[in-house]
């Protein structure tokens, strides 16, 4: 069976992609990984970065003994993938994304960062908070959450993919967003499709940002297709 790996999204861990996984297991030999620092490893040394997340990917295709792999990225997994497919090419075979935001500035990052406060979240949604602390543990989620504020900060100042980044991937791209999703709008990801000299797009339907909010097998059946 064909390899895929499954890459997580911010201030998330690879668990998230357990009811994925399960629907896709029968169809592929399925990869999952925490990015550093998060689902609990330890936190580096180094500011938090995309670049950093997609050596994590490289890492551990060197341990798996893997000379290519296909890859699902969730929101900034699927940013981590993409970049992959840009720098590594001989590494990807093909990627999929979904609810990923693309286009970065200073006014998207901050208008995303504002949202990443720990104090208001402890007080006004106590149950993301308790989510993340079991999510994260034995590290702090405030300061997973810290290093993601200021990652996101440097991506709005400076995008590590440009427009014309898209035109260098050769590999099969399917983009994909959620008709529901307030995040990442429809527009930003077709963008991004009439960019790539091999992709497609999709819009899935009554699917909001959230991963645990979409319908799994609607999702699954896609990519079944994709990579199949």
């Amino acid at each position: 069976m064909k390899h895929l790996l499954l890459l997580h999204g911010a201030l998330g861990s690879a668990d998230d992609l357990n009811p994925l996984q399960r629907v896709l297991e029968d169809s592929f030999v399925i990869h999952r990984l925490h990015f550093t620092g998060h689902g609990g490893t330890s936190l580096p040394q180094t500011p938090f970065s995309v670049s950093l997340f997609a050596q994590d990917v490289l890492d551990y295709l060197e341990q798996q003994q893997l000379e290519v792999v296909n890859i699902f990225g969730y929101s900034m997994g699927g940013y981590v993938g993409m970049y992959l497919a840009r720098h590594y090419a001989h590494r990807i075979m093909r990627i999929a994304t979904l609810g990923t935001k693309f286009i970065w500035t200073e006014a998207i990052a901050a208008k995303e960062t504002g949202m990443m406060d720990p104090e208001r979240i402890k007080q006004k949604v106590p149950a993301f908070a308790q989510q993340l602390q079991q999510k994260h543990a034995p590290q702090n989620w405030e300061e997973v959450m810290k290093r993601t504020v200021i990652m996101l900060t440097a991506m709005g100042a400076s995008n590590p993919l440009q427009p014309q980044d898209y035109a260098a991937i050769g590999q099969p791209v399917l983009v994909l967003s959620g008709d529901r999703d307030k995040m990442v709008h429809a527009e930003e990801t077709i963008a991004v499709y009439k960019q790539l000299p091999n992709g497609s797009v999709g819009i899935l339907p009554a699917t909001p940002h959230a991963l645990e909010q979409a319908d799994t097998a609607l999702l699954a059946g896609v990519l079944k297709k994709f990579f199949g």
